[in-house]
Order: C-alpha cells, then sequence, then structure tokens
C-alpha cells in the first residue's frame, strides 16, 4: 500500500472512528465508502467486524456506569439468533431487490422522524424485544447493517441519548462478535487484513476520541437528528449500490 492510498485508509478510519464515537454506529458505513475502492471486499468486511470490536467495546467502557443489562439482554440475544439465519436465506432471496427494498424503507422512515418534531415514547417487552433484536440479526445478516433496527428501538423509547447508547452499543459489539468468530472459522482473517488492522488502530482511536468529546456536548434532539441522518445516509448507500449494478 503506497502513501496515497494508505493516506485514503488512514482518513477513511479516523472519520469511522469520529462518526461511531458521536454516534455509536455507522463506522462500517463511512469507511466502506473508501475501502472497498483501494482494498478487497474480504478484506474490508473483515475489518469493519474488527474495528467494530474496538469502536463497540470503547462505547461501552465510556458509558458502562449506565450499562443496564436487564434492557440489553433480549435485543443481543435475539441478534445473535437472527444473523446466521439471515446468512442462511440469503441464499434463496435476490439480494438486489432486498437491499433496495430495506434502502427504501430507511430513507421513509428517516424523512418521517426528521420532519417530525419528537417520536411518543413506546413501551417494549421482553418478547418483543427479542423479536425486535431477532429481525435486527437477520437484517445484518442479510444486508450487513446489524445495528439498524436496534437503534431505532431504542429511539422508540423515548430514553435520553446516554441510555440509548449504553443499551444498543452492547447489542452491536455481540454482534460483531458473531461476525468475527464466523470470520475466523471461514478463515477470511489473514496476515495481511491483521497488518492493516495495526496500521489504522491509532487513527480509529483519535476519531473515537474526538467523537466522544463532541458527543458529550450535545443534547438529546441533537442526537436523534444525528442517528436519523444517519439511517437516512445507511437507505441511500443501500439504494445506490443496487442502481449503480441494476436491478437483477
Amino acid at each position: 500500500m503506497d502513501g496515497p492510498v494508505f493516506a485514503l485508509f488512514a482518513l477513511a478510519a479516523l472519520a469511522g472512528g469520529f462518526v461511531s464515537g458521536f454516534s455509536g454506529f455507522a463506522m462500517g458505513l463511512v469507511v466502506s465508502g473508501v475501502w472497498l475502492h483501494i482494498i478487497t471486499p474480504m478484506q474490508t468486511a473483515t475489518l469493519i467486524a474488527g474495528y467494530g470490536l474496538l469502536t463497540q467495546g470503547y462505547g461501552i467502557f465510556k458509558l458502562r456506569h449506565l450499562l443496564d443489562l436487564r434492557k440489553a439482554w433480549p435485543l443481543a440475544l435475539g441478534t445473535v439468533i437472527g444473523i446466521p439465519i439471515g446468512v442462511s436465506i440469503l441464499a434463496y432471496l435476490n439480494p438486489s431487490y432486498l437491499r433496495f427494498g430495506v434502502g427504501v424503507l430507511l430513507v421513509l422512515y428517516a424523512i418521517y422522524g426528521l420532519t417530525k418534531p419528537v417520536f411518543a415514547p413506546v413501551k417494549i417487552g421482553v418478547g418483543a424485544d427479542i423479536a425486535i433484536g431477532v429481525s435486527n440479526g437477520l437484517l445484518g445478516g442479510l444486508t450487513g447493517l446489524g445495528g439498524v433496527i436496534s437503534t431505532i428501538s431504542c429511539q422508540w423509547r423515548g430514553w435520553p441519548k446516554d441510555v440509548q447508547r449504553a443499551v444498543f452499543q452492547p447489542v452491536l459489539f455481540v454482534a460483531f462478535v458473531v461476525i468475527s468468530s464466523s470470520q475466523a472459522v471461514a478463515g477470511t482473517i489473514t496476515k495481511e487484513t491483521l497488518m492493516l488492522y495495526a496500521l489504522g488502530v491509532p487513527f480509529m482511536v483519535a476519531g473515537l476520541w474526538s467523537g466522544f468529546k463532541l458527543f458529550g456536548k450535545i443534547n438529546d434532539e441533537t442526537f436523534r437528528r444525528t442517528v436519523l441522518a444517519l439511517l437516512l445516509l445507511a437507505g441511500l448507500s443501500l439504494i445506490a449500490s443496487v442502481l449503480s449494478f441494476g436491478l437483477r
């Protein structure tokens, strides 16, 4: 990897870390837009999962005083169940139509949320939370967006921004553990990828630190709108990825 290419790789890691530090998710969405042009898709997927353990672990540590496993475990359990199901049924679905449909739904949801002043808080029971977690895992297995539904469900409850992150970040951490373990079993974690990971860690950590600093200075409404804007970006990226290759 020559100098200019490494600079792009490092800047993407810095930006991905910043977004994760600020919002608690969407690191993969940010870095993939650059990395897919300079390293292989397999390396990109492996690095996103590996850095996901770092970013989510950092967030959990920073919010450790607010962690409540009673809120997080149903979503985490459902996610663990849903991920392998999503991966297994992917072979029987048209991925282009699936990504396009999910992208449209995310765009509509985000636009609705951005134009609506507030969400009315919703009370969700344990059984419903497990089902939400399964849906979260299914979407992750099918599209790679493993934290979208759990993040949205935390918004529905009307929790403060710190509490939301203290719930959905452990869920994302568990999802990345499952994904990274699957990659290790499949043998996709190569020596070259580990070297890239080590090179990017300082930039990812610097982004995380600065993003979390900014997170501490915003209010709940700004956080809500930031999450919705990132969900809108996720939806648009799914639609764009399908349109660039065509619906097949």
